[in-house]
This record gives structure tokens, C-alpha cells and sequence, in this order.
């Protein structure tokens, strides 16, 4: 993914399709992959994904502390969009975290330790295995400070391409996006880590 002219890109992007965008991102792809935590709206990329590549690969790191209904919506996608999930999980169980420190503050030293177990652990093992060149997201404009300074297309700070096409949409567009395609969406979600919405956890920062 050398030599890229990312801002041309995104320029070039501007007012594409998320299924545009996606398509051209598979162009010049090796080994894409989108991840996930079913979160509100996840359903619009994950959908938009397999509409293009029904056998892209679907990473889930699942902090063990999602709500039941976003476990339900996460199994609900998984089968009707018939994706192709490749699970990881933290390797300590949530009960063990409960018992010795819970889910700490964000000013409690803990705290770190926490967001390593729970979520950068699994996500960069996961990363690690499958070493991907091009990285779907779903991040959107408005939603952290960091991610008001990218666009469509970034570089990671490890060399990924990655891709969010639908970074400049709202959540109006999105819910008119969803209705039109007849995709459900699910609200209560909880994100141990984050504490605060506008606040990064580390994977993308």
C-alpha cells in the first residue's frame, strides 16, 4: 500500500457509493478484512461489505461485556448476512475481571490494564493472524476528535489501508439507509472501555 496518494483518493472518493467505495478498496486489496463489535449502525458496513464480498472476513472482538440484546442483534446479522466471523475473545473470562479489579475508571491505573485485557490484546492477536492490507471500518465523522482528522481513507499507524465508507454520513442518513434496506439496528450497546462516547479506546488513535 506504498506510495498511495491518500488525499487524491479521498478526493476522488467524495460522494461515492459506500459499495463504490468498498469495490474499489477490494481492487486493490491482497487480504481485506472489516472488524466489528455490533455496535449501533455496524449493520450499514457489514452489509455494504458482503453485498460486494459475501466471503470478506469478519473479525469480532468481543469484550465479554456486551449488553443481551447486542449479543442477540450480533447473532440475528451473523445469520441473516451469513458472515464470515472469525471470534476473538480476551483470555480472561469477564467473571475472573469482575472478581479482581472490575471495570475500573478511567483515573484508576487498573483502567489500562483493563482496555489491554478486554480489547487490544484480542484485536491486535487478531491482527496479527490474519495480516490484513485493507481495513473496513465503520468509523464516521463527528464521533471522536481523532476521527474528525481522517477521512474515507487513512493509513493506520501500523501501514493498514483503511477504509470507512461511510465517514461522512449521519445518523439520518444512516437510519434512512438502514430502512431502505429493511436492516435492523440495535441501541443498547455498552463499550467497557470507553466510558465516555467521544473518548478513543486506543485501536484507532
Amino acid at each position: 500500500m506504498e506510495n498511495l496518494d491518500i488525499e487524491q483518493i479521498n478526493k476522488d472518493l467524495k460522494g461515492k457509493s459506500p459499495e463504490e467505495i468498498i469495490t474499489w478498496a477490494l481492487s486493490i486489496a491482497k487480504n481485506p478484512l472489516v472488524t466489528t463489535n455490533f455496535r449501533p449502525y455496524e449493520v450499514a458496513i457489514l452489509s455494504a461489505c458482503t453485498q460486494v464480498d459475501s466471503e470478506l472476513k469478519v473479525i469480532w472482538c468481543d469484550t465479554g461485556y456486551n449488553t443481551p440484546q447486542t449479543y442477540k442483534h450480533a447473532n440475528e446479522l451473523i445469520n441473516s448476512l451469513e458472515l464470515n466471523v472469525h471470534l476473538y475473545v480476551p483470555k480472561q473470562t469477564s467473571s475472573y475481571r469482575d472478581a479482581v479489579m472490575g471495570i475500573p475508571q478511567i483515573e484508576d491505573p487498573n483502567h489500562a490494564i483493563f482496555t489491554e485485557q478486554v480489547k487490544l490484546e484480542p484485536f491486535n492477536r487478531a491482527m496479527a493472524e490474519h495480516k490484513p492490507d485493507v481495513w473496513f471500518t465503520n468509523l464516521r465523522a463527528g464521533q471522536t476528535a481523532f476521527r474528525n482528522s481522517i477521512d474515507i481513507v487513512s493509513m493506520s499507524k501500523d501501514g493498514l489501508l483503511k477504509v470507512s465508507p461511510f465517514y461522512h454520513w449521519s445518523d439520518e442518513q444512516l437510519d434512512t439507509y438502514l430502512e431502505e434496506r429493511n436492516l435492523p439496528n440495535e441501541f443498547k450497546y455498552f463499550d467497557p472501555t470507553k466510558v465516555l462516547s467521544n473518548r478513543e479506546c486506543g485501536l484507532h488513535s
